[in-house]
């Protein structure tokens, strides 16, 4: 018998979800999702290796992965985490001084923080992003195949 989950793995079954579906939202193929903690995470998406298709912006993209976690994470809590987002946001801050200056990243970082607020914030989208937490709620982890069919689900029907 299960466990009931902790209201932490909750929110971190919608951290994960978000990253996943963001990322399958922009092309990326995905590997696991998983909630099962290590010494190193919470949780994490584990993408297939070589597999993404083709980008104009791959800084962007990848930017906007980084970000869906704690955008997930905020619009289920209703909290916007600095501290839970630590590692996210270093990731993101070192890609964005890969594309602009010291000055302006932060300008940049805001830019695609609204951006993926706006994708999280779209029915079907956040739909595939509650069916695939509730998954990971239940299951721990699931296969990058079953975040796909989820998300295809969720995004077909609208």
């Amino acid at each position: 018998m299960n466990p009931k989950p902790l209201a932490h793995d909750i929110v971190t079954a919608y951290h994960e979800a978000g990253h996943a579906v963001v990322a399958l939202a922009l092309g990326r193929t995905i590997h696991k999702v998983s909630v099962l903690p290590n010494r190193e995470r919470l949780g994490e998406v584990r993408f297939a290796k070589g597999a993404a298709k083709p980008t104009d912006d791959w800084i962007e993209r990848e930017i906007l992965i980084a970000l869906a976690g704690p955008v997930a994470e905020a619009r289920f809590t209703g909290t916007f985490s600095e501290a839970a987002a630590h590692d996210d946001l270093r990731f993101v801050r070192r890609l964005a001084l890969e594309r602009k200056s010291d000055r302006a990243a932060g300008r940049y970082e805001q830019r695609m923080l609204d951006k993926t607020e706006y994708m999280l914030s779209d029915d079907a989208t956040w739909a595939a992003v509650v069916q695939i937490a509730e998954e990971l709620v239940k299951h721990g982890e699931i296969s990058g195949r079953a975040a796909r069919h989820f998300y295809e689900l969720a995004t077909k029907e609208s």
